[in-house]
């Protein structure tokens, strides 16, 4: 059994490297999603965590031998947890990786926008166009592993990915970043080579094996729509613990702030809101509290009596008031109790990890047991 404490100090083990896959804006800090899998369940147990982000909580329950079900909507999101619990086998993801790179010099760069051509050399883009072309990561367990690496090295400071100077964790406005790159002479992007770079990367992931992990399922969809699913199974009442953190009600919009990653995976050249429900800022009050209280509720239906519901959520009056209200309407025998979490305890809250120094309110878990 792999100690939390090899996993903080560093990247010794299959599990310390895989456990930091996948930048994302906000998300459990690690040692957190361990000690709280740790505090509150025990091996065998099954773990679901229906906003699953990057699937720390899931993956932290996969290597201490829990299973675990997470659902996530952001393919982003959701291929990170792809790759760090059903990571493909090294031999066949590198081969993948030079099937792409030789396919790249198919693809035109006439009609590409400013942006790309500032971002990206010639043949870093002409390499993302045949990814974005070929990789079948929806339905290839090796093309979705491969992907996932990239997508984490798309954008990044200088000489630590694909790009030109941008942040790593969110995708910069196309403006923003085209006047940025401009006023600091940097609209001439780096030459890179991609297959040595991705291949680099992919060697130094690799390099301690693949993760050892009790089976987990990782879920690309609408919690709504797959919890209803998963209600319907005939052994759907056997989750030990759900431990998730919900989106906060009007704070980000994850598919505009990923939208140079989204874009990888087919989407549009630009950021964008998306009008899909539950793919865009929360700003609504009562589709927020319909989303939360569709999502618990259906929750109750598959957890033990015994069962354990930690929640991390905001602060602020009512993303809280909301949370703790549908939280005790789903589960009225449990017992709650509530933890402020000052920044003392992790030293940092989940948007502040990667960048983000603007002041927040704070985060409230809320525990509730049996």
């Amino acid at each position: 059994m792999i100690k939390t404490e090899e996993l903080i100090k560093g990247f010794k083990t299959a599990e310390a490297r895989w456990a930091r896959f996948g930048p994302y804006y906000a998300m459990f800090p690690f040692k957190f999603a361990f000690d709280i899998v740790k505090k509150y369940s025990k091996k065998g147990d099954y773990i679901i965590d229906p906003f699953a982000g990057r699937y720390s909580s899931i993956y932290a329950g996969a290597v201490l031998k829990r299973n675990g079900l997470g659902i996530e909507i952001n393919p982003v999101g959701w291929l990170y947890g792809i790759a760090k619990i059903h990571p493909a086998n090294k031999k066949d993801v590198a081969g993948r990786l030079f099937e792409i790179y030789r396919k790249r010099n198919y693809y035109s760069l006439n009609k590409m926008p400013e942006f790309f051509r500032m971002c990206y050399c010639d043949e870093v883009l002409k390499f993302l166009l045949a990814a974005r072309k070929c990789l079948d990561w929806k339905k290839n367990n090796v093309d979705a592993t491969l992907m996932s690496i990239i997508l984490v090295y798309l954008h990044a400071k200088l000489g630590e990915g694909l790009s030109n100077q941008m942040r790593m964790t969110k995708s910069m406005g196309i403006n923003y970043a085209v006047e940025w790159w401009k006023k600091n002479n940097m609209t001439k992007p780096p030459e890179i080579n991609p297959y040595e770079l991705i291949m680099k990367k992919i060697n130094w992931r690799y390099e301690k094996g693949k993760p050892n992990i009790a089976e987990s399922r990782v879920v690309l969809g609408d919690s709504i729509n797959e919890l209803k699913i998963i209600a319907s199974e005939s052994n759907a009442k056997k989750f030990s613990l759900l431990f998730t953190s919900p989106p906060y009600y009007s704070i980000t919009d994850y598919y505009a702030d990923q939208w140079l990653r989204l874009w990888l995976l087919g989407g549009a050249e630009n950021a964008q809101s998306l009008k899909e429900k539950h793919k865009r800022r929360f700003s609504n009050k009562q589709e927020y509290c319909d989303l939360i209280d569709n999502v618990f509720g259906l929750c109750s239906k598959i957890m033990k009596d015994n069962s354990t519901v930690y929640v991390r959520t905001d602060r602020r009056e009512f993303t809280l008031k909301t949370t703790l209200n549908i939280l005790k309407k789903h589960f009225p025998n449990h017992k709650i109790k509530t933890i402020n979490r000052e920044l003392k305890i992790y030293t940092k809250t989940q948007t502040k990890l990667f960048g983000d120094k603007s002041m927040k309110p704070g985060e409230v878990d809320i525990i509730l047991e049996s």
